[in-house]
């Protein structure tokens, strides 16, 4: 069945378990999503994208197994499994029902929409309890749950130094940005990775199977805290140090107008894991993460809209300030 057909039988109501009234759908770059009032179902597209192949059911179902599975680590009663979309003989499209299996969905419990991380700080709303649980359920993990993934020394540096050269490259080479801005972040950056190469070093063996993608919309603050939506396609993108995935979600939050947040899940992750080093690392990770945040605003230029098209230089700009902030 092709995936068009697809997504329109998702449109209906009628096949879902829980029978809502409607269904909210949303299209990402890779999945069709459909929410009911209860339940969130992500379909993935067959594509080929980046090294990325979902273009066989084989694929597409390991895809929904490795994502609820790496999920589960830290949002265990939100990513409740992985469903088939099947059809009967009679031509009946259902859930796990008899006939054949024409797609694989991931299945989750819809998180209220207000208790997630960036929706809290756009209300004025962040409960410093709610921040403390979720601080205290992120050092758990990286002591205890993240499997330890380390890489040699110069591995480590040599892999900083080729997402720095793409940066630079790609920034450069884009209209309407601060390039003086640009050639001094990547002067400072590239000297970072030689004058602290011993520093560089030693945090390459404390890397861990991370989140890959830590930002304040996949954090939810409700009573049981919850992150949802890691990096589950590419092992080596969740390949992180945890002071620098902590340096993202803190620059995502000072981007959103919340600094202190993030520099409180930082510190209390420091505190309650005793790994500690100096601030000057935490700035470097903050701008490094900065400047790819830059890279892919300039990206989306490529596909947007000519009417998006200042949304995308804007924000690579916003990214560039933070990162200059922090040199």
């Amino acid at each position: 069945m092709p995936i068009d057909d697809k997504v329109a039988r998702l449109r209906d109501p009628g096949i879902y378990p829980d029978r809502p009234a409607a269904v909210e759908v949303i299209e990402t770059h890779f999945s069709w999503v459909f929410l009911t009032p209860s339940r969130v179902y992500k379909l993935k597209k067959p594509v080929r994208y980046h090294g990325l192949d979902f273009t066989t059911l084989a694929a597409r179902r390991h895809n929904c197994t490795q994502e609820v599975a790496l999920n589960r680590r830290l949002a265990p009663a939100v990513y409740l499994g992985v469903a088939a979309l099947t059809r009967t003989a009679a031509g009946r499209v259902e859930f796990d029902g008899p006939g054949t299996v024409l797609d694989w969905l991931v299945v989750m419990r819809r998180l209220p929409a207000q208790a997630m991380l960036d929706a809290a700080i756009r209300a004025g709303a962040v409960d410093p309890a709610a921040v403390d649980r979720i601080a205290a359920l992120l050092a758990e993990f990286y002591r205890e749950n993240a499997a330890p993934a380390p890489l040699a020394p110069e591995a480590y540096r040599q892999r900083l130094a080729a997402t720095l050269a793409e940066s630079r490259a790609v920034l450069s080479a884009a209209d309407g940005l601060d390039q003086p801005l640009v050639a001094a972040l990547s002067d400072w950056q590239e000297e970072f990775l030689h004058s602290r190469s011993a520093l560089l070093g030693e945090r390459a063996g404390r890397l861990v199977d991370a989140h890959g993608d830590l930002r304040p919309e996949h954090i939810c603050l409700a009573p049981e805290p919850a992150i949802i939506d890691c990096l589950e396609f590419d092992a080596e993108l969740r390949r992180l140090d945890p002071l620098d995935e902590l340096a993202y979600l803190a620059l995502e939050c000072e981007q959103l107008g919340a600094a202190d947040v993030g520099q409180r899940i930082l510190a209390q992750y420091q505190t309650a894991t005793d790994d500690h080093c100096p601030a000057e690392l935490i700035d470097f990770y903050g701008a490094f993460r900065a400047c790819v945040r830059a890279r892919i605003a300039i990206w989306h230029l490529a596909d947007c809209t000519p009417n998006e098209r200042e949304h995308w230089r804007q924000r690579a700009r916003d990214y560039l300030g933070l990162a200059g902030a922090r040199t």
